[in-house]
């Protein structure tokens, strides 16, 4: 790259430098910089917000929320000064308002007027004929952009200037809004729209949509219509774009101004009355609301007015994690809002919608990482304590452990990070030159360098979330003065306590999680197909087995049955069919390249009969995938290779009870929902008996007791066994803290009782 084509250097205004942002002294001097210009503004903003920091300012819930929101527009103006970055803040504060006329137009023609005739029998002209009298309409109104839904929301928001005036025209739209709600061809013409979007009422039995496959085994898919093909391992979910996450935050009721916001503390038995504990929804599920306790309400209203910075900052004040949180991560906010019977508001899709808005802003790296260290909307941590002397040593570089190294940090403390995976550095400009475009820390993900940072979040989630998020997160704490991390380091192993206390630490915090998977004692447990399903994923995941040039001997056959209900075997199942293909594709081309250089008898010639059936399988599956990507090619399409998973076999879940009762379900059944998009099979009411073996000792199905129901919900055994043809079985039956320093260091700790 040449010098001219190098990114600019980042220049800050208000007489601060880039290196000063990461020094006590300089997050202090623009601690002040921000009051004095609150005190500009608003004095009596400035002086509650400084009294109320320092705990000389008792303010109730609401006071708090009025001043926090007050604050937000001043803090993003005075970023987006800081970071010369106004116009760009101001184009994303346009952007974001652009669509309040379709919410308008929504709420207004959609649901005050349409929705409330839908169950009268009017009889008046038919959906084609309306909408050539709109198309007229919008072309002599000068509405005649390429964004016909928005174009739509401004005619009609121009027809409710003059109602009276308007009246033919109003109704004659509320009437093309009947037939678009109505008629397959009004259906198809606002498809995607968020205007009709509506929500829809809540049957907690039934949030999954399912349709019986009449087998043998009694085994369930979700719709055909909802399927989408997937190929290869790059993100799949893309996420909500701009105006359905507007759609959501116009949905949120802003529950905060009159102390409803259960999605943020928690859904109370009786309103008012916190003592009387918390609602459990239909499902067993304590309505504990967001953990953090994040301001999700003030969040929204912040975004509402287009202050993305300042919806951030509002996030980050009891979030600052919040890369490794939102859409696809968490959801106990969504389970305790304000709607019970019908859609909540997705709160995690609005969460991470916002912070990739300030991402995406020039420095907006830099906007996140100066926020999770410096906030002056927070009431404690609002600027990092100075280096107290202590080292604390963090053993477990996951959600729980690089979250509780920040805190650590922002108290004082010195923090070395261990994690026993092989961390990858980050390269050294990263850390001292700051990063304009976060397009400079993406990757792909099904081409990305595996870092090793993030624990759980790195090799058990699969890529339904952006991991780019995790090297946001690494960043931030390797940037610290008082941060160190090492990979390879096994607690009990390569360091144990007694080691720590000697080379000097004054505290060691223990975050190595739910470590232990739990066996399946059954016979054939341990034949070759049959293994443990975070075994498998972290294979995957870890070694890079998905990648054309990766060379990691990981091999999972079609048929394939992953045993349990949580979210690890839902993961297990889609993972194993996207593996699946890449696993032929690979095999093929390996061995075509081999036969350039060798005979093909010479090739098998060292193979078993075992290995050889094994080999022919994957090679004609392989032949059968090439040809799919042919025909795909020629007919200019994405390739669907689901046709090809089910006619071998296919992936099922089996889960011993009702599917509404696993824990995937009731923890997150979205995650269900997207397993059924991409082809999985679900069966109910199997235990496993045994895993049965082929002449080969390979896994050849797994045999399980049928269990149903008894008039008391209970699952009981009906003295028939079932028999699934499977070829690989993944064992996800959950997993137990991780306690092996116990049992390598026995009587080292003492269990508090």
């Amino acid at each position: 790259m040449s010098s001219s084509e190098l990114p600019p250097a980042l220049v800050l205004k208000n007489g601060l430098s880039f290196a000063e942002l990461f020094t006590p002294a300089g997050l202090q001097k623009i601690d002040r910089l921000f009051l004095s210009r609150l005190s500009q503004l608003d004095v009596t903003l400035h002086d509650n917000l400084r009294a109320w920091r320092q705990g000389q300012l008792s303010l109730t819930a609401l006071q708090v929320s009025e001043l926090l929101i007050a604050c937000g527009p001043v803090l993003d103006d005075f970023i987006a000064e800081t970071f010369g970055i106004e116009k760009a803040a101001h184009a994303l504060r346009q952007q974001t308002l652009s669509h309040d006329p379709i919410f308008h137009f929504k709420k207004f023609f959609v649901q005050r007027r349409a929705r409330r005739r839908l169950l009268k029998k009017e009889e008046f002209e038919n959906f084609a004929e309306l909408d050539a009298w709109l198309t007229s309409a919008l072309t002599q109104a000068g509405h005649t952009a390429v964004d016909r839904e928005l174009g739509v929301a401004q005619y009609g928001e121009q027809l409710l200037l003059d109602e009276k005036a308007n009246a033919e025209p109003i109704e004659k739209l509320v009437r093309w809004c009947l037939r678009a709600m109505t008629t397959p061809a009004g259906q198809a013409a606002v498809a995607g729209w968020v205007s009709f979007r509506l929500p829809q009422g809540i049957d907690y039995e039934n949030l999954v949509p399912i349709v019986p496959l009449n087998d043998a085994v009694g085994r369930v898919a979700g719709p055909a219509q909802h399927l989408r093909r997937r190929d290869g391992f790059k993100l799949t979910d893309l996420r909500m774009n701009a105006r359905a996450v507007q759609n959501e935050i116009n949905y949120c009721i802003y529950c905060h101004d009159h102390d409803g916001d259960f999605c943020s503390k928690g859904f109370p038995e009786k309103k008012g009355e916190p003592d009387k504990g918390l609602k459990v929804n239909p499902l067993g599920v304590t309505l504990t609301g967001c953990p953090l306790d994040e301001k999700i309400s003030e969040m929204h209203s912040l975004k509402k007015l287009g202050y993305a910075i300042g919806a951030l900052a509002m996030i980050t004040i009891d979030n600052p994690m919040c890369a490794a949180t939102g859409h696809r991560i968490c959801n106990d906010c969504m389970k305790g809002c304000i709607y019970q019977k019908q859609d909540p508001v997705n709160i995690p899709q609005t969460e991470t919608r916002i912070l990739t808005d300030v991402l995406d802003l020039p420095w907006g790296v830099e906007i996140y990482d100066l926020l999770i260290r410096w906030n002056p909307l927070r009431p404690r941590q609002y600027l990092p304590k100075p280096y107290n002397g202590l080292k604390t040593l963090v053993f477990g570089m996951g959600p729980a452990g690089f979250t509780l190294a920040h805190h650590l940090l922002m108290e004082g403390f010195a923090v070395v990070g261990a994690d026993g995976l092989k961390i990858e550095p980050l390269p050294a400009p990263l850390l001292r030159q700051a990063i304009r475009d976060y397009g400079q820390l993406e990757e792909a993900l099904d081409t990305r360098t595996i870092a090793g940072f993030g624990g759980v979040a790195e090799y058990g989630i699969t890529n339904r979330w952006d991991k780019n998020f995790l090297k946001l997160i690494y960043l931030s704490l390797a940037r610290r003065h008082h941060f160190q991390v090492f990979g390879g380091v096994r607690f009990g192993g390569t360091l144990t306590v007694e080691d720590a206390w000697h080379v000097g630490f004054d505290h060691i915090a223990i975050c190595i999680g739910a470590g232990l998977p739990q066996a399946l004692p059954v016979p054939g447990s341990l034949a070759p197909g049959m293994r443990q399903a975070n075994d498998f994923l972290m294979a995957l995941q870890l070694t890079g087995a998905a990648k054309a040039s990766s060379l990691a001997n990981l091999q999972v056959r079609l048929p394939a049955v992953v045993i349990g209900g949580g979210l690890t075997g839902v993961d297990t199942a889609t993972e194993i069919q996207a593996y699946y293909i890449v696993q032929v594709e690979k095999m093929l081309e390996r061995y075509e390249a081999l036969l350039k250089t060798k005979s093909e008898a010479a090739i098998r010639a060292g193979l078993n009969a075992g290995a050889l059936k094994i080999l022919d399988e994957f090679l004609a599956h392989g032949r059968s995938v090439r040809a799919e990507r042919e025909r795909a090619k020629k007919n200019n399409e994405q390739p669907d290779f689901l046709p090809l998973l089910r006619q071998w076999g296919g992936v099922t879940i089996a889960y011993r009870k009702g599917m509404n009762q696993s824990p995937a379900y009731t923890r997150n059944h979205e995650e269900i929902i997207k397993a059924f998009e991409e082809g999985i099979y679900y069966a109910e009411g199997l235990e496993p008996k045994q895993a049965r073996v082929d002449q080969d000792g390979q896994v050849e199905a797994l045999v399980a007791k049928r269990l149903r129901p008894n008039e008391a919900g209970q699952w009981r055994e009906t003295g028939e066994d079932v028999t699934i043809p499977a070829r690989a079985i993944l064992v996800a039956t959950g997993a137990r803290p991780n306690v092996a320093y116990e049992f390598e260091h026995k009587g080292h700790f003492h269990k508090e009782r």
